[in-house]
């Protein structure tokens, strides 16, 4: 009888942790969505249909009408959001967090983070973009373990992460974007049916349910091995910390670099100014005021990351296994190059644009991905990976840009071809310098890390 007494009991548990899970109050989560109607939520910006089926919200697409957004009436700044979604293969959708619609940007339009929903072959799903705003800050290619996690014609969980200056995202369990950033801290949450171009495209329905929040006592999910992107200048996060990266330039100072075949850093040419290292323009003085800079350690096997920015016109580029052995020459090794595409000549030099920005110079051309080059003036990043295997991998923007393997019978035929032919072992050394070249031009840098591997 008392057993009997104990299971009826434990079964009342088992039965009211059913109930609490199912409407989103277990612990510190709270519903968003009340799974009757759409209360504490606004439509903004295009007139796609949204309605309530069952313990779902529907969104359908309509033709000759912008982006539609589903927005919270209230803000949230810190919180750990989780829903699940099923979207038709055809479309292409999102989840905006931190976002706003002020009438004096864009006369109202939604803009802010948003949690990419892409069931295309493209495989970005829980990428981060910055609609309306400044493009993608965290395209899927950086991390290619997360791309298959998203599941085309199922339920999909999404879990996003966003505390402080970190925002982290998981698709189905799997790691998918780690993105420090401060631009936004406090903003609207939305789901988004995306604007159609195709009148056959009409009628294409994305499903949301079961969406919960937490906004108080958060702990966030332990570290992972997930690549991070950060756009705060000269900060190295968390993660990155753990992960080995340290700053190659410390924003203030010329400790641990100077001038190539130099015992010092130059006198004049480089400024330091405000967490912010550049080259002054040298007026027509050949090959620049300052000369190139390089590491005073050598590096092998390494993922480098920096930031860039041009100015009208100009060149210069990061070059890596330098070993300064060709003394009264230009210090020789493999170079990302930096470069204003449409107004520098050396654009046009080389074989078929291997001169050209985020290309292996007169090597290897750059993919051709208008999405990856930012205006002039604003800030970029890039990224060389040189791995053990000596394969080696540039990213610009965060889109792959080019790939190769140093001392492979392709690279070797490469240098054969190209203005290095004569340089012996060329790129192959084990070790070498970093260097960041004075072509003579304004070039800014910041953000310089570097994770030995």
């Amino acid at each position: 009888m008392n057993c009997r007494i104990a299971l009826v009991a434990l079964f009342g548990v088992f039965l009211s942790q059913v109930s609490s899970a199912q409407s989103g109050t277990q612990g510190n989560w709270q519903p968003l969505f009340n799974g009757k109607d759409l209360s504490g939520w606004k439509q903004l910006n295009g007139k796609a249909k949204y309605e309530v089926r069952g313990l779902e919200i529907v969104g359908t697409t309509v033709p000759n009408e912008p982006n539609s957004f589903l927005a919270t009436s209230k803000d949230y700044g810190d919180f750990i959001l989780e829903l699940e979604l099923k979207v038709d293969p055809s479309m292409n959708s999102g989840i905006q967090i931190r976002s706003l619609s002020d009438a004096a940007y864009k006369n109202g339009r939604v803009h802010g983070y948003q949690i990419e929903v892409d069931p295309s072959n493209r495989k970005w799903s829980g990428g981060i973009y910055d609609e309306a705003r400044r493009g993608w800050l965290y395209p899927m290619e950086v991390n290619a373990a997360g791309k298959d996690a998203f599941k085309n014609g199922e339920w999909n969980k999404y879990r996003i992460e966003c505390i402080g200056n970190t925002i982290r995202t998981w698709v189905n369990g799997v790691a998918t974007a780690h993105l420090v950033d401060a631009e936004t801290v406090r903003g609207f949450i939305a789901l988004q049916v995306h604007e159609i171009d195709k009148p056959e495209n009409a009628g294409k329905e994305i499903h949301w349910r079961n969406i919960r929040i937490q906004t108080k006592n958060l702990k966030p999910s332990p570290l992972d091995k997930t690549f991070v992107v950060n756009t705060i200048p000269n900060n190295v996060s968390a993660q990155e910390k753990r992960d080995g990266f340290k700053l190659l330039w410390d924003g203030k100072t010329p400790n641990g670099w100077r001038g190539a075949y130099k015992d010092k850093f130059p006198t004049k040419g480089w400024v330091i100014d405000h967490g912010v290292l550049s080259i002054s323009a040298s007026n027509g003085a050949e090959g620049g005021v300052g000369g190139d800079i390089v590491t005073e350690k050598e590096y092998g096997s390494f993922v480098l990351k920096f930031d860039f920015k041009l100015t009208e016109g100009a060149n210069s580029g990061v070059k890596y296994y330098v070993t300064e052995k060709e003394k009264g020459a230009s210090a020789i090794g493999l170079e990302y190059q930096v470069l204003d595409d449409e107004r520098h000549p050396d654009a046009k030099l080389g074989r078929d644009g291997n001169r050209t920005l985020g290309s292996l110079y007169d090597l290897i051309t750059s993919a051709r991905i208008p999405a990856a080059r930012k205006p002039i003036g604003d800030w970029n990043q890039g990224v060389i990976k040189s791995l053990p295997n000596n394969k080696v991998e540039y990213y610009l923007n965060g889109y792959k840009m080019l790939e190769f393997e140093r001392g492979s019978p392709e690279y070797l035929k490469l240098v054969q071809a190209s203005k290095y032919k004569n340089w012996e072992n060329f790129g192959t050394a084990a070790k070498g310098h970093i260097l960041l070249q004075d072509h003579g031009n304004t070039v800014f840098f910041r953000s310089i890390k570097i994770q030995e591997l």
